[in-house]
């Protein structure tokens, strides 16, 4: 049954959790006014698309090369985005590196296992057609815009402010799609002197909102500093020619390289992009190198440091071409326009928030994303099932149609 237009809902987190919720209330009836509140320059998070606006064909999934799903049923969302043509199925082979150099090929990690899909021309086209899903109507998409700090009486609207201070926006309910604003990372990362949403709770006497951020805090969360190259010529031609599309390191190999996966992704013209995830350890020592062109970095306006950015690269790459040593020429950062990225909570670590938690009703704020106990935790799955989850009881708690 709709609902009223009266009820408003904002969304902090343009990820596949977030536009996976938003589109899931729409199918679900609620006609009321969404806002969606995302850092980026679009939708899609750790399963994002670099694109050139100069350079047509450069197109990158720096952050997932796919998602897999293993649960059943899979999630209700899956067969609208297969049907629209957003997904379809995965068909690069897998590999695993072992140890030194052995490398074993179909042997799968925790992502290449179920039913593999991604995006055709780009892993971001899953957010965007969540968000087609959603249709446009009542949904008002904001990116670029970073959400410092929250405010909300007991009584009174949800508050989304800057980070100049100033009032963005007020919503009658709000869903947190990541956890920046309720985890103490935020502090260690950003030195701010409290945790924005534990800053609010205080004042509202909610004891699960209490417990959710008690519960958040001891939740750890792995990062992950990435590295994109675009080859081309002779690296390119080898790179294309490897029987495999994505190489995991097995948990030798990756304190041997400090890489967690490598990513192969040839280009319509011939060019071959590799993207680098590093492991959490490598990440671990580097959190403060955000990269060039990283979003928050910018919006927050944190000192850039090239000269620590240039030795991150530099260590990525000579892992990368020793590892991968024995079945390509060796790599040239001059010709492979390097770029860095960072993930600053790539992956949560188990068990993660119970999905009896994600919705605090008394506060009227609900929680989503891949860090919900469940199928898929960790992985684009989990975010697809807390988001549909979090929909369905969200629903049950706005105003009735008349």
């Amino acid at each position: 049954m709709p609902h009223p237009a009266s009820a408003t809902v904002a969304v902090i987190g343009a990820g596949v959790a977030g536009c996976a919720v938003v589109a899931q209330l729409r199918r679900l009836g609620f006609s009321g006014s969404i806002s969606l509140w995302e850092t980026g320059r679009g939708p899609g998070g750790r399963a994002s698309t670099r694109r050139s606006r100069g350079d047509s064909q450069l197109v990158i999934d720096h952050g997932a090369p796919l998602l897999n799903i293993t649960g059943t049923p899979p999630p209700q969302l899956l067969q609208p985005l297969l049907e629209g043509g957003w997904l379809e199925p995965w068909p690069g082979p897998v590999a695993m590196l072992e140890g030194e150099s052995r490398l074993n090929i179909g042997r799968p990690d925790a992502l290449g296992m179920g039913l593999l899909l991604h995006g055709p021309g780009g892993m971001d086209l899953l957010c965007r057609g969540l968000l087609q899903l959603a249709g446009g109507e009542g949904l008002a998409q904001h990116y670029g815009s970073f959400i410092r700090s929250l405010g909300r009486q007991p009584q009174g609207p949800w508050q989304l402010i800057d980070p100049e201070g100033s009032l963005l926006a007020e919503a009658d309910w709000l869903v947190l799609s990541g956890t920046l604003l309720a985890h103490p990372r935020s502090q260690v990362i950003f030195g701010w002197d409290a945790v924005p949403l534990a800053r609010v709770a205080a004042g509202l006497g909610d004891l699960q909102l209490d417990h959710v951020l008690l519960t958040l805090a001891g939740i750890r969360f792995e990062a992950r500093s990435n590295l994109l190259l675009v080859l081309t010529g002779q690296a390119a031609t080898a790179w294309r020619a490897l029987p495999f599309r994505l190489v995991n390191f097995d948990a030798a190999a990756q304190q041997r390289w400090g890489l967690h996966r490598l990513s192969i992704q040839p280009l319509d013209d011939g060019r071959c992009a590799v993207v680098a995830h590093s492991s959490d350890a490598f990440a671990a020592d580097h959190l403060d190198v955000y990269g060039a062109r990283s979003a928050v970095a910018r919006l927050l306006q944190l000192p850039a440091d090239a000269g620590r950015e240039q030795s991150v690269i530099q260590s990525l790459a000579d892992a990368v071409g020793q590892c991968m040593a024995p079945w390509v020429p060796p790599l040239d950062l001059d010709e492979a326009a390097p770029q860095l990225m960072r993930w600053g909570a790539a992956f949560p670590i188990a068990p993660g928030l119970p999905s009896e938690l994600m919705l605090c009703s008394r506060s009227r704020l609900g929680f989503c994303g891949d860090y919900i106990a469940g199928v898929g935790f960790g992985r684009i799955e989990g975010a697809l099932r807390s988001a549909e989850a979090l929909a369905q009881g969200l629903v049950a708690h706005l105003p009735p149609s008349a």
